[in-house]
């Protein structure tokens, strides 16, 4: 129960930083903590008070006492597509700064075009 505490925590303190600032870059780390919140909710279901690897390599060994391996797969996956999406939201926000001077949101959308 913790853990889904975290992880909503977590996920509403990005969400608060990405629609309260107006900085660029603290918006793409609200934008990170935000998806290390969502990876944290994802990881707390597959979860099992001592549970075991999904291993049967030994006998008698009940499959329900086994933690879920798919969420942690998926978390896998998301770490991947995560950072490639943070790498783009920086390189973005280099080009922005080169082009308007500013990593302000406020300053580039009275600049427009």
């Amino acid at each position: 129960m913790i853990y889904y505490i975290g992880a909503l925590g977590l996920i509403f303190i990005g969400l608060f930083i990405i629609m309260t600032r107006h900085n660029l870059i603290k918006m793409i780390i609200g934008l990170n903590i935000m998806d290390t919140g969502v990876n944290l909710f994802l990881i707390s279901i597959g979860y099992i008070r001592k549970g075991t690897a999904p291993i049967f390599s030994k006998p008698g060994i009940n499959p329900g006492a086994m933690v879920d391996p798919t969420p942690q797969a998926l978390v896998l996956t998301a770490i991947v597509i995560g950072v490639a999406v943070i790498a783009m939201a920086l390189s973005l926000a280099i080009r922005l700064y080169q082009h308007y001077g500013t990593l302000n949101m406020r300053k580039i959308k009275e600049q427009r075009w």
